[in-house]
């Protein structure tokens, strides 16, 4: 059976990134790995194994073009409230908090966050299938 172990996105400014995700999301550089020409950094978090991979390509200048494709990373909080306003305190500008039901009933309350390099991110609240 597969498992999920990490999911990767390419940044131009890894201080800039990492700070975000340290601040944003909790995370904590687990590894950092220099191959001369671009460097990879596993973020995680005590919360699961599962881990963001940040690549940088130390020749690139420009930004890159998150085209049409990518959709967005999630991830669950306890206190979904508390935690908006703790990135709204914190100048991250995140997303109105949204209720999205189903036939009447809560399917999930989530805001989106967009990181330094334009990728969405949806904070979710534990509930239901949202654990």
């Amino acid at each position: 059976m597969a498992k999920a172990i990490h999911s990767m996105i390419r940044v131009l400014d890894e201080k800039r990134s990492v700070d975000f995700y340290c601040s944003a999301l909790g995370l904590k550089i687990a590894e950092r790995l220099d191959f001369g020409t671009f460097v990879l950094i596993y973020l995680s978090n005590e919360e699961s194994d599962f881990e963001l991979e940040l690549t940088v390509n130390k020749d690139r200048t420009e930004p890159y073009a998150l085209g049409d494709g990518y959709g967005h990373l999630a991830l669950s909080v306890d206190n979904l409230d508390g935690e908006h306003q703790r990135l709204t305190e914190a100048g991250l500008n995140p997303g109105k908090i949204v209720a999205f039901n189903r036939n009447d009933v809560l399917l999930a309350r989530f805001f989106f966050l967009v990181d330094p390099d334009g990728y969405k991110i949806e904070v979710l609240q534990r509930h239901g299938r949202y654990k």
